[in-house]
């Protein structure tokens, strides 16, 4: 078994080498020798994506049967007491946990939040800062503070959160406060929780810290052997782009990166496995042609020669903004719900995706054309043409294998099955090209939620940064696909195939995905008692895995772990309880 499959598999706690090397690297080095594929397996590579073989049974059986077997496994493991959870957080990190851990996990138990150990994101997201000094950190943070655009949330003189300044441009202080008055109040259910801390925030929603690949791995090397690395002591960033975020040897690093030339090859039929590391553009940067977040900046900016410790809605792989889980777009669970009509009452099989043309500033000096949204639409739109699709086994049939694809006309499945498209009028725009956009796309108008609520399938997809639909549209009854780029807070704590439908961004799978679950242009050859099983798993997570309740937990914990970061004396602000030999033994 490689690292990469230790680490996911939490066989192993982290190695130095590991915490150097991204899984990316371990990613890249299996896959530069894939093992042969035998007669009727499909591949499921380690960059997270599944390659198929006609000889075999339709992969989306296998992948369903393999999430729902790493749900339940990761259900069985989960820790059940206090001491339990401080032996797990100290197998996984090396280090005990942060000081409050056991009123932490009262506050779990108190409110049956689930899957307690599950939250290496947060490890992920502060470990690099780790080897740093502390006085070091404090400079950066109090720079950043000054830093437009940013504002700050912490707990004041009296005790209390608060935001306690704010960096903005003269007239934007309401449009961009808007989202940190949100977290406050929201945080106010756990204020006698929370430790003193100081924390500075990004108003916007897509993140702008650009890491460089040797300054991480430097400072993650120095975290794991406990000791720092001075800011003045840091090595040189690269400037590549974004490829300056990945490892020498990965795949993004090695071809020819023209944003006028073709995209990097692949192979004609795959599915995702693993949704995080299909968001890894090291890992594919096919992504780079693909996303209004690469786009927007072509060939990307100079990573920034330290990491900056300011938390974000969301960031890719290859920025270091520590991502929170963000109260916009949240909803309450409330049974029933008059617009969500349960799966089998909703009376709309096509696709539904409705929004605006966010994503990408569309004027000549962008490559719009190719971002995410624009594509999404023209190319569920077109007549022109045909699709290749795979064809789903018939009930009785599903262990035969699949056979060539058929080829459907656009102007036959895309009317049938797809129901997307840009609303109101052009936006972020300059002429011409909002005119030209009015002649590409057909506008339509805005639906309401209730309307939204007839559909039994529904995309999401990102915008400027993460979508911020996700909480209501898996609340739904119905079932979602999801293409993203952006790991969010729960991606550690949710199971695709088992809640959703994860599709790639360049929708290669879109029409293999949806044509499985609710049959072709007639209707035929579909899954939909599949379908109806994951829109109501995934519903049912939603208002058992992402209520309030797991939010604040989530912040807790975060800002348990930040505070001991930021603190002078880490060791003062780490947990005292028992099992310190039993650490020992594991370092």
């Amino acid at each position: 078994m490689s690292a990469a499959e230790e680490i996911r598999e939490n066989k192993i706690g982290f190695s130095a080498r590991e915490k150097i090397l991204p899984l990316e690297q371990d990613a890249f080095e299996e896959y530069s020798a894939p093992p042969r594929k035998a007669k009727g397996r499909h591949t499921f590579r380690p960059d997270g994506l599944v390659e198929v073989n006609p000889q075999g049974v339709h992969p989306i059986f296998e992948l369903i049967d393999q999430a729902e077997k790493e749900w339940k496994e990761k259900h069985r493991k989960a820790s059940s007491s206090l001491d339990e959870a401080v032996a797990e957080y100290r197998r996984r990190y090396r280090r005990s946990p942060p000081k409050g851990f056991d009123e932490w996990w009262d506050y779990v138990q108190a409110h049956d939040v689930q899957l307690p150990d599950e939250y290496d994101q947060i490890y992920h997201d502060l470990e690099p800062f780790w080897g740093l000094e502390p006085r070091e950190l404090f400079a950066l943070q109090a720079e950043r503070e000054l830093a437009k655009d940013s504002y700050t949330i912490g707990k004041n003189a009296q005790g209390k959160l608060d935001i306690l300044g704010t960096s903005f441009n003269e007239g934007r202080y309401d449009d961009l406060i808007r989202h940190g008055q949100m977290i406050v109040e929201l945080l106010k259910n756990i204020e006698d929780l929370l430790p003193s801390f100081r924390a500075t925030f990004s108003p916007h929603d897509s993140p702008y810290l650009m890491t460089d690949y040797v300054v991480k791995s430097t400072l993650l090397e120095a975290a794991s052997t406990k000791s720092y690395i001075g800011k003045n002591d840091l090595p040189s960033i690269h400037h590549l782009g974004w490829r300056s975020a990945c490892h020498p040897e990965s795949l993004a690093r090695l071809i020819d990166f023209d944003l006028d030339g073709p995209q990097p090859p692949k192979p004609e039929k795959t599915f995702i496995h693993n949704h995080r590391q299909s968001m890894d553009p090291c890992l594919h940067p096919s992504l780079f042609w693909l996303h209004g977040q690469f786009l927007s900046h072509e060939y990307g900016p100079d990573p920034n020669p330290a990491m900056i410790p300011e938390f974000s809605s969301c960031t890719t792989t290859l920025h270091h903004n520590i991502r929170i889980p963000t109260p916009y777009g949240w909803i309450e669970d409330i049974l029933p719900r008059s617009d969500d009509p349960d799966f089998d009452e909703k009376v709309d099989e096509r696709l539904l995706w409705r929004g605006s043309n966010t994503g990408i500033f569309h004027s000549s000096d962008y490559r719009w054309q190719n971002s995410h949204r624009d594509k999404l639409v023209r190319y569920v739109s077109e007549l022109n043409g045909t699709i290749d699709y795979l064809v789903p086994p018939k009930p009785g049939y599903e262990d035969q294998p699949l056979g060539p694809s058929q080829t459907a006309r656009k102007a036959r499945i895309n009317p049938a099955t797809m129901d997307m498209g840009f609303v109101e009028k052009p936006s972020q725009c300059r002429e011409p090209t909002c005119n030209l956009m009015e002649q590409i796309y057909d506008y339509k108008k805005m639906q309401s939620i209730k309307d939204a609520g007839n559909y039994k399938y529904v995309f999401d997809v990102d915008g400027n940064g993460w979508s911020g639909r996700f909480k209501r549209l898996i609340t739904s009854n119905s079932l979602v696909f999801k293409s993203t780029i952006f790991p969010e807070w729960f991606t550690d704590r949710v199971a695709p195939w088992v809640h959703y439908i994860p599709i790639q961004v360049d929708l290669s799978d879109l029409y293999d995905s949806l044509i499985f679950f609710r049959g072709d242009a007639y209707g035929e050859g579909g899954h939909e008692e599949l379908a109806r099983k994951i829109a109501l798993q995934g519903r049912e997570w939603s208002k058992t895995y992402w209520r309030k309740e797991d939010i604040l937990a989530y912040f807790y914990r975060l800002f348990l772990e930040y505070t001991r970061l930021m603190s002078l004396d880490r060791e003062e602000m780490t947990f005292q309880g028992d099992g310190e030999l039993e650490l020992e033994n594991w370092l």
